[in-house]
């Protein structure tokens, strides 16, 4: 029998002893003072978790991903190993210590909406815009592709470059609202500007492209500026509530999940507003998978919200479809993209990953800790059908079935 010879293995040892009888895991947990204690069977550990004080100890008999994500990101624990097998091990322990299937509660998903009531208005979600966006421009022009697209690509065969793949995703959507020369396109979040100055150059577009993001607005400014194309493209540091129409076609990528769950019909009624009465618009956001808009499992959810989307809120896409018609829009087609962002987010977190050095010198720590589990997280929920994403391309809804297309095929079939 071992003995402890520390509190943290009288703590651990019986944790650690459990863990090894049902899970066998490939992971050394180890301290100041221990000698380590070993989850499974193995030559070489994948992954190693250093234990840094009691906070630390506690995330791990405890081991929900808010609660290890939480301990990692405060520096009560150390983690080494490739992000993948990381979070494997995270989601392993959190799925042990979990004691039921991980699904958020109806308490907290009452006291979800009851903060949300509260929540969304102008000021607060510029902040929490600000917050995530305006970390820096060079941080994150280092993991994304050079177009510096900050949303799920399209990938036609699964094995083109990002880039290639984001210029896809750009082209899909343009070419699903039919965008023609000359037509005015409004595009809510444009980012640092890739869909509108896209527009403009390869499909005559007139562009307005909105932000809360200071550092987007800034540089999505330079970048027409730039391209010469200041007399087609405006880009504005403005809230889609406080926009004048109207627009021929509207689009919103990787906006909405930031508009909150009570405001999603007033969102589309907006939209709807803004729409020429023959326009069409394609939101084109993530959605949860539980279909009462809960949270993502065991814990992840909360981490989340904590430390990357304050006060982001993620719908079902069958609440996405009430909450359109609700706001007086059609949908005419919806696409799930949940293959094509596990995809970009594997991308992103590779780069991240081999760009550890420099990414550190640019920002704190804790940010590089956030970030790092962030993407590897949200690639196994897209990878696992914890979190999806779907386009949908919509008009004003009470039109004649006979202003409908007959087919979707000018999306697929390369025709505009």
């Amino acid at each position: 029998m071992r003995l402890s010879t520390t509190p943290l293995d009288a703590a651990l040892s019986p944790w650690a002893e459990r863990l090894r009888q049902r899970l066998n895991l490939p992971l050394l947990v180890r301290w100041s003072g221990g000698s380590g204690l070993r989850l499974g069977d193995f030559e070489q550990p994948r992954v190693v978790v250093d234990v840094r004080d009691a906070a630390g100890a506690a995330a791990l008999l405890s081991p929900s991903l808010d609660h290890l994500g939480r301990a990692y990101v405060e520096g009560h624990i150390d983690v080494s190993g490739t992000a993948h097998d990381i979070m494997d091990m995270a989601h392993r322990l959190a799925v042990a210590g979990s004691s039921a299937d991980g699904q958020p509660g109806w308490v907290q998903r009452i006291a979800h909406r009851v903060a949300d009531a509260v929540s969304h208005t102008r000021a607060e979600d510029r902040a929490a815009i600000q917050y995530h966006y305006d970390v820096s421009n060079a941080f994150y022009a280092e993991w994304l592709d050079p177009a510096m697209v900050y949303s799920c690509a399209y990938f036609e065969r699964g094995d083109e470059t990002l880039a290639a793949a984001q210029q896809q995703k750009i082209d899909h959507i343009l070419t699903k609202l039919r965008l023609q020369p000359g037509q005015t396109l409004l595009d809510i979040g444009c980012g640092w500007g890739a869909l509108v100055l896209r527009a403009a150059e390869a499909f005559g577009a007139r562009c307005v492209g909105i932000t809360l993001s200071q550092n987007q607005f800034e540089l999505a400014t330079e970048r027409v500026r730039a391209a010469g194309l200041g007399d087609r493209i405006d880009i504005r540091l403005q809230d889609y509530r406080d926009v004048r129409g109207p627009f021929d076609r509207i689009s919103s990528v990787g906006m909405f999940e930031h508009v909150g769950l009570k405001n999603l019909a007033s969102y589309f009624r907006i939209v709807r507003n803004l729409l020429a009465p023959d326009g069409w618009a394609l939101n084109h956001g993530i959605t949860s998978s539980d279909a009462h808009n809960g949270e993502t499992r065991y814990g992840g959810g909360q981490f989340i919200g904590r430390y990357v989307f304050p006060q982001g809120e993620l719908p079902h896409i069958g609440t996405v479809m009430t909450a359109l018609q609700e706001g007086g829009l059609e949908p005419f087609d919806a696409e799930s993209l949940r293959r094509h962002y596990a995809r970009t987010l594997q991308c992103w977190s590779e780069a991240f990953e081999a760009k550890t050095e420099r990414l550190k010198a640019l920002v704190p720590e804790k940010t590089w800790r956030i970030w790092r589990m962030y993407l590897v997280g949200c690639q196994w929920a897209f990878e696992h059908d914890e979190l999806s994403l779907f386009q949908v391309l919509c008009r004003r809804a009470g039109q004649p079935a006979a202003t409908l297309p007959w087919s979707r095929r000018w999306v697929y079939g390369g025709a505009r």
